[in-house]
């Protein structure tokens, strides 16, 4: 049963989030408002140590219950099954990613940059102000590949592997980089425990997901994008992400980009054409086929259980 429960929750997860997007209540909007306030409190004078606490003492509770309570209704399959779901379905944001990147894509179409501009600054942290529509197409194709490991991919292989706490305990994490994971005079210390914490959590996800991006496009193009640009990236899963992806779309954009006034020297990702609009609907196309294409080797490998 726990083959079939797997699939389930998977596959309602996914649904749901296709169906519903992101709730109005986000518990990670709690969660975040708790860990600024932890945050504003502790860190005076920007302590590792300090940093290890307030990670430990924001995500332990947490994740603790829900692993209680996978524990007690471990033999309770739809018990189990609905709450293992809801869980997953909370960890996704995979539907309000692809929101965001057609609500770039949208005022560019009209030649709208203002707007467009505007939008991206929703999902990113580099400056927009001045960007031209290259750029902003650039940019935007980077938050869809590597919010997809964060937001998608990651939460269904701990779901796979061990379960709902582990789906929660990711998320929280990754919440906490999200927010403490600057390399600044603030979190350069305080941060660096939850940043770490999350790169290692990451990890065997950003590769498998890269794996697809392989599979799904072009394949020789995204594994050689990956062997040469992912090891000069500063992100250790995120430079895997967008490297594959860029090469499996055979497109090419990032370079040095403006973060509050200061220009970061990034490298560019992918080898072939310049990224255009039309590229946002084909890099969401990529992530979900892939997604499809781990659904559909989790059902492969239940069909083989039962056959075996």
């Amino acid at each position: 049963m726990e083959h079939y429960s797997t699939i389930i929750i998977i596959v309602i997860a996914l649904a749901l989030d296709r169906l519903l997007g992101e709730p109005r209540l986000h518990p990670l909007i709690l969660f975040g408002n708790i860990a600024g306030k932890i945050e504003k409190r502790l860190n005076k004078n920007n302590s590792f140590s300090l940093g290890v606490i307030s990670t430990i003492a924001i995500t332990v509770p947490p994740v603790a219950f829900v692993g209680w309570i996978q524990w007690i209704y471990q033999d309770s399959f739809w018990v189990s099954t609905i709450i293992a779901s809801g869980i997953l379905y909370f960890a996704i944001g995979w539907q309000s990613m692809k929101n965001h990147a057609y609500a770039v894509e949208s005022p560019l179409l009209s030649n709208n940059i203002t707007q467009a501009r505007e939008q991206l600054s929703q999902i990113v942290s580099r400056d927009t102000s001045t960007m031209r529509e290259q750029q902003i197409v650039g940019s935007t194709l980077e938050s869809i590949l590597e919010n997809s490991n964060d937001c998608l991919f990651a939460s269904l292989f701990w779901s796979i592997v061990l379960g709902p706490f582990a789906v929660l305990l990711h998320r929280l994490i990754n919440t906490l980089d999200a927010m403490w994971g600057y390399k600044n005079q603030r979190f350069a210390k305080f941060g660096t425990f939850s940043a770490r914490l999350d790169d290692v959590l990451g990890y065997i996800p950003a590769r498998l997901t890269a794996i697809s991006f392989a599979l799904i496009g072009n394949t020789r193009n995204s594994i050689r994008c990956w062997i040469s640009q992912a090891p000069v990236h500063k992100s250790p899963n995120g430079g895997v992400v967008m490297s594959s992806g860029a090469g499996a779309l055979k497109l090419k954009f990032g370079g040095p980009t403006s973060y509050n006034g200061v220009v970061e020297d990034k490298p560019f990702l992918g080898n072939g054409s310049a990224a255009k609009t039309s590229d946002i609907r084909r890099s969401v196309s990529l992530v979900e086929k892939a997604s499809l294409l781990w659904v559909s080797i989790c059902m492969l490998g239940v069909l083989l259980t039962f056959i075996f």
